[in-house]
Parts: structure tokens; C-alpha cells; sequence
């Protein structure tokens, strides 16, 4: 079926307006972009989202919605009418859920550990195979922060350990651990659909029993030896008392979700508990992994 597409332009004030304002035309989708590729924190829990300065709220509509209709009417609603910023595109038409699919192959990464698509032959079944569906969480193994995250867990001994995935999204990095021989995983997010998601991985690849699954207002008071963090440098920053309270004595810890510039800010935060290792990066992005005092 063939698309529209109505892009809005917008601030952190008036995003979440504007997306109503596109449900109540009848958009079948509403999407916020950054418009100047600005770096955005995800919310602390019990935070209210923070939307760009400059923001691109997209509304997907039927081929056949009568979009002249549709900017008659944000125009008489909107507070600049008459100088309301928009643009209209006609999308090609595709199997958007197929053609990602077809995009997402199988990734090794360091000496032992691949990442397979559920719906994907594994290429190596002597290896360590995860079997994922991201489904509404993030997390496929395909940015840079997880890539790091997870080729440090690969060159880590896991066997009979208890890991901390704080911020676990689509249980990625939790099932990895599992898989390279944690004795438990404790995943932790804001989002009940992660937690809906990595139980749904954790089943699929048969370690569900070992992954214990929390909301923050629920997670446990412990010691783990392995704590990893892919979350943003924003809450890295300001939970770092809670999440280095999870690391045990002599524990690691890997810190994810970091940019370059941000890294060095970080590294002296987490300094004062932890000797640090040197910064690794990829493309753009950094990991930060250290042992606690």
C-alpha cells in the first residue's frame, strides 16, 4: 500500500501537540526526529520525556487521506496558520517489516559470540548463538554501543557469574552473558515492553529460567560480578551512585551510549570507584569497562 507522509516542524514545547494533533487526522503512525542531529538523554524514571529543540514530528497517512483537508485544518489550529513549516512526501511502497528483516543478518563478535536473527539459519552452530527478534525493543547488536558491549562480554570469563544488564531493552546483552556461561542475568529498564521483549528472547533461546527481569521502582538490592550499562551518558551520569552500588568488589563494569566528547566526564565519574581502562571506540561511540576497588 502506498504511503504519505506529512513532516512538521517543531520544538520541545509543541512535539507532543502536534503528534496528537496527526492521530486526530487520522495518521496510522507518528514519528519524532531529530532535526539537527542533536545528542538527546533518555528520561530517569519518573522523568517526563524531553523532546529536540528542533524536532520533526512525521504523521504516516493513506495513500488516498485527503491531505488538503487535513492542512486546512492544522492550519486553522496551529498558532502560526498562516506560516505553518510542513512538507508532504509520497512514500514508496514496500514491506517496511520485510525489508528489515531481509537487512538484519547474522553478527559475530569477538572470538565466540553470534548474534542470529529468530527468523535466520545460524552460520556457525558450534559457536554461541543468540537467537533474537528485537520486537518493540531496541537493541539488535548492529549500533556501536552494543557491538562494544557485547565484544567485551565475549573476552570476559561469565562462568558461574551474576551479571546486572542495566537498561537490558531487548535483553541483548543479558542473553549474551547467559550464553557465555552466566549463572544468572538481572535485567533492569524503564519500559515494560523491554522486559516484555527480553523475556520473549530469553524463552526463544531456552535461558529463561536464569534471567530475572525488574522495573527500577522493583530492582533488587545485590552484588553482581559483571554490571553492564548501555543506556545514555545522561543517566549514566546521574544514576552512577546506583549503578556502581551493583558492582561487588572487584566486579567489572562496561558503560555504554557514550559519544566521544562525553566519555572523558564519565570516566572520572566512575573513576572514583573503579581503576579504569583505556576508552574504546567505534564510530563515534564509546565504551567505558573498568574493575571496582
Amino acid at each position: 500500500m502506498p504511503w504519505i507522509q506529512l513532516r512538521l516542524s517543531a520544538n520541545e514545547e509543541t512535539s507532543e501537540k502536534y503528534s496528537d494533533w496527526l492521530s486526530a487526522c487520522g495518521a496510522q503512525a507518528v514519528t519524532f526526529i531529530d532535526a539537527q542531529d542533536t545528542p538527546i538523554y533518555e528520561p530517569l524514571p519518573g522523568d517526563e520525556v524531553i523532546y529536540w529543540h528542533n524536532t520533526v514530528v512525521m504523521g504516516l497517512f493513506d495513500a488516498s487521506h485527503d491531505m488538503d483537508k487535513t492542512i486546512t485544518y492544522l492550519r486553522s489550529i496551529h498558532p502560526d496558520r498562516n506560516d505553518m513549516a510542513y512538507k508532504l512526501e509520497q512514500l514508496e511502497d514496500k514491506d517496511w517489516e520485510r525489508e528489515w528483516m531481509d537487512n538484519f543478518h547474522p553478527m559475530k563478535f569477538g572470538d565466540r559470540l553470534w548474534i542470529c536473527p529468530s527468523w535466520r539459519d545460524v552460520p556457525d552452530p558450534d559457536a554461541v548463538n543468540v537467537m533474537l527478534d528485537p520486537g518493540l525493543a531496541f537493541g539488535t547488536g548492529t549500533h556501536p554501543t552494543t557491538a562494544l558491549c557485547l565484544t567485551w562480554l565475549d573476552g570476559l570469563d561469565l562462568v558461574g557469574k551474576t551479571v546486572v544488564d542495566f537498561g537490558c531493552g531487548s535483553g541483548i546483552l543479558s542473553l549474551a552473558a547467559l550464553k557465555l556461561g552466566a549463572k544468572k542475568v538481572i535485567g533492569i529498564d524503564i519500559d515494560p515492553q523491554a522486559l516484555q521483549a527480553s523475556k520473549a528472547n530469553a524463552e526463544r533461546n531456552g535461558i529463561e529460567d536464569r534471567l530475572a527481569l525488574f522495573l527500577p521502582k522493583d530492582q533488587p538490592n545485590l552484588k553482581a560480578d559483571v554490571v553492564v550499562a548501555n543506556i545514555l551518558a545522561g543517566p549514566l551520569r546521574e544514576l552512577a551512585p546506583t549503578i556502581i552500588e551493583f558492582v561487588a568488589p572487584n566486579g567489572h563494569l562496561a558503560l555504554s551510549g557514550v559519544l566521544e566528547e562525553q566519555a572523558n566526564e564519565l570516566q572520572n565519574i566512575y573513576g572514583q570507584w573503579c581503576e579504569m581502562d583505556a576508552i574504546a571506540v567505534q564510530d563515534e561511540w564509546v565504551r567505558l569497562s573498568g574493575k571496582k576497588n
